[in-house]
């Protein structure tokens, strides 16, 4: 008998945590909930609002108008998610290195982890859900029925976070990008609140030999088994 589960994708930055999620809410036709993406926001909120600069944060100011934020995900016709700031489409403004730079400190206020949960925890209340992050599976979806922590080594994730940037037309030494990593790595991983950390029933998945679409098969395979489906059948 088919179920619907909660997917829980944690991990480290650069491992494709986005990419693999959005496949598999795709082929499962789940939702798929673009947690960073959710913080990201905030942060470009803090840095538009001169409370954010570089890696200093305001945090006290940020948490007084936490009330203006308004944070949305919106399925466009063709299947992709946008983010929406207060009834902005800021997709493409979140990606930026500007923002990359402040996200894990503004993330760390415990203030707007509260805020942002909530929302996230809402959207997983029927199930269905596809949710990638830092403390999916810690802290949102402690009860999720498949629970994975993807990492891989620093010189591949710099390498992939790289040419994505290239790709758009930012420019940047290899050696910024791994630092940004590593920074980021570090803020996310010694935060109080919610720190990242691999849950004790999380599945570990190592993807540095891997590439998007033979992660995504492998995680797939997992999701099949609890759902209730031959593991056997599908892509």
């Amino acid at each position: 008998m088919k179920k619907k589960i909660n997917i829980a994708i944690d991990g480290h930055s650069a491992c494709g945590k986005s990419t693999v999620a959005r496949m598999l809410a795709s082929s499962l036709g789940y939702l798929y909930i673009d947690s960073g993406a959710m913080y990201r926001a905030v942060a470009l909120f803090a840095l538009e609002q001169g409370l954010a600069k570089e890696k200093s944060i305001d945090a006290p100011g940020l948490v007084a108008r936490l009330h203006e934020i308004d944070v949305l995900l919106k399925r466009n016709t063709d299947g992709s998610i946008c983010t929406f700031l207060n009834g902005e489409d800021v997709e493409e403004s979140i990606r930026t290195m500007r923002v990359s730079s402040v996200v894990s400190p503004v993330s760390a206020i415990p203030e707007v982890r509260t805020k942002l949960v909530e929302l996230q925890r809402a959207m997983g209340k029927e199930k269905g859900v596809v949710m990638d992050g830092r403390d999916i599976g810690t802290v949102v979806f402690p009860s999720a029925e498949l629970k994975v922590f993807l990492t891989a080594n620093i010189a591949e994730r710099g390498r992939r976070r790289w040419v994505e940037l290239e790709s758009k037309g930012v420019h940047m030494t290899m050696n910024e990008v791994v630092q940004n990593l590593s920074d980021r790595d570090l803020i996310d991983s010694t935060r109080k609140v919610s720190p990242l950390r691999q849950s004790e029933d999380a599945i570990l998945v190592d993807n540095s030999s891997m590439d998007a679409l033979q992660t995504y098969q492998y995680i797939k395979k997992m999701a099949k088994v609890l759902k209730g489906e031959d593991s056997e059948t599908g892509a």
